[in-house]
């Protein structure tokens, strides 16, 4: 495979992706991409998907159809021998800023006054490039550092270029074999322990998002076995995690099913669409491709596909880091915000922004 940043150069289309526990990536690219914007057009198709929080016009599901030679590769292989970035865990936590006040206030007026039960209210900040911006060392850094969650590089005319380490699936299987996941609930990890304690707001958070998911297979009639919730480890966070089974004997409407979980209530919130139109107009920024999904489609083989959270956009000259979290009535100004610090510094990790220790 050619150099990543050449490929850029040449705006030729590429992805490549190491799924949790795996030691190999998964690499191809390619110029065969389908613009898309009916979930519904991805029934039967076959490749690496980045879908937006919203499909529109200026944001479509971007397909980049299965090449003939896609190819396992090891992760040391994708880039030069440079130094890796330094292993990172402290987070100097910036104050919360008013331009994120005024947004949480409007938010949380909406909880009390407008009829919904969650919302969630993500930020992006934008940081420098590093002298030696290297995207291999970034991908081998993200692989290294996160090696339970779902590593992803890609890079299309459409979408730019996107690196996340994910934890959280949306749909994953093979065969007849399926599942989904609610993840929701976030506490920071000290001292590499575990939570065993979770409040109120963070188990309330947890139940909306598995009730959703519970509705969207009942709804087709989907018999699942649940399991959870249970704490899970994500880098220096944990979350409450309920996975759902099931089988499905119809492999040729994922694009139905992914219709209707997508957005779920951990990147969105309840009412679905009611929660979608508030977000874009009260947010203050265009998500773009951020709390979409991205990964393998491939009906008849596996498919794993994941939210786009932790995650970084590369752009010219800056990176823009992206977090979120779920607001109820009785949240806390200061715990979310502080929340959205602890999501930023996943990517600020892999970036080398900031110095180690165990403290979360």
């Amino acid at each position: 495979m050619n150099s990543i940043d050449q490929l850029i150069r040449e705006q030729k289309p590429f992805a490549v992706y190491r799924l949790p526990e795996e030691a190999d990536a998964l690499a191809f690219c390619g110029e065969n991409l389908r613009l898309i914007r009916d979930m519904n057009e991805l029934n039967g198709a076959r490749g690496f998907v980045v879908a937006p929080f919203r499909v529109s016009e200026k944001h479509p599901i971007v397909l980049l159809e299965a090449p003939q030679d896609a190819f396992p590769c090891a992760v040391s292989d994708l880039e030069d021998n440079e130094p890796e970035t330094t292993d990172t865990g402290n987070i100097f936590y910036e104050k919360c800023s008013e331009k994120y006040a005024a947004r949480y206030g409007v938010f949380h007026d909406a909880l009390e006054n407008g009829g919904f039960d969650k919302l969630v209210l993500s930020r992006c900040e934008d940081m420098k490039k590093p002298h030696d911006f290297s995207l291999g060392r970034l991908f081998r850094s993200a692989c290294r550092l996160y090696h339970d969650s779902y590593i992803y590089l890609c890079y299309t005319p459409q979408t730019g270029v996107w690196l996340g380490a994910s934890p959280e699936v949306i749909l994953a299987g093979e065969s007849r074999r399926w599942s989904v996941v609610a993840l929701a609930g976030t506490q920071p990890v000290l001292w590499n322990v575990l939570p065993e304690k979770w409040d109120a707001k963070n188990r309330r958070e947890q139940a909306l998002v598995v009730s959703y998911l519970r509705s969207v297979l009942e709804s087709l009639l989907i018999k699942a076995s649940e399991y959870g919730p249970r704490t899970v480890q994500a880098g220096a966070l944990a979350h409450l995690k309920t996975e759902f089974d099931f089988a499905m004997e119809d492999h040729d409407h994922l694009g139905r099913l992914l219709e209707m979980l997508h957005p779920t209530p951990a990147v969105c919130g309840l009412p679905k669409e009611e929660s979608a139109r508030f977000i874009e107009e009260h947010e203050g920024y265009d998500r773009g491709y951020y709390s979409g999904f991205v990964g393998w489609l491939d009906p008849e083989h596996r498919s794993d596909l994941y939210v786009n959270l932790r995650c970084v956009q590369v752009l010219e000259d800056t990176l823009r880091l992206y977090a979120g979290g779920g607001l109820l009535r009785n949240s806390d100004m200061e715990s979310e915000w502080r929340e959205t610090e602890n999501k930023l510094h996943t990517m600020k990790r892999i970036i080398g922004e900031e110095d180690d220790s165990d403290e979360a």
